[in-house]
């Protein structure tokens, strides 16, 4: 009998969890190690393999929080290091599942009629404040630069 245990240990029929594409769902993998089969069949190799590819996202991670207030792309070298953990630990990979499923969402509701029109009317309300302000400004001082107005 052909038959995997769940996660309350009950046996289950795997065809009846799995989706018809493989067990896995749309663009979403198998989780776990995807290290080659030579290296998993060492525990210790694959333990030194674990450790390498954690030191070297950790790096790169580090490298994105340093970018974060310096010039570079920040948050893009932080989501590349959860890219190089994810591909062998379950935890990034439940990570970047979660941050890719948020992403999503906001992308879809960006996109929605009513908040597209209600982000453009509050982006000319702001703009309109603004010229308001530059224009009260140059009444008022003329085209002088605020460090050079004299009180």
């Amino acid at each position: 009998m052909n038959a995997e245990s769940n996660e309350r240990e009950e046996v289950v029929d795997p065809a009846a969890t799995a989706p018809a594409t493989g067990g896995v769902t749309g663009d979403e993998r198998e989780l776990g190690s995807r290290a080659p089969q030579i290296i998993k069949r060492h525990r210790t190799l694959h333990l030194s393999w674990q450790v390498g590819v954690f030191v070297i996202g950790l790096a790169v991670v580090a490298a994105g929080i340093v970018m974060l207030p310096l010039p570079g792309p920040g948050w893009l070298v932080i989501f590349g290091g959860m890219a190089i953990w994810a591909t062998e630990f379950v935890w990034a990979q439940l990570v970047l599942r979660w941050t890719k499923r948020k992403v999503t969402e906001a992308a879809h509701k960006a996109l929605d009629p009513k908040v597209r029109r209600r982000n453009m009317i509050l982006t000319t309300i702001g703009l309109v404040i603004v010229a308001v302000l530059v224009g009260i400004y140059v009444w008022k001082f003329g085209l002088a630069m605020p460090w050079n107005i004299e009180q």
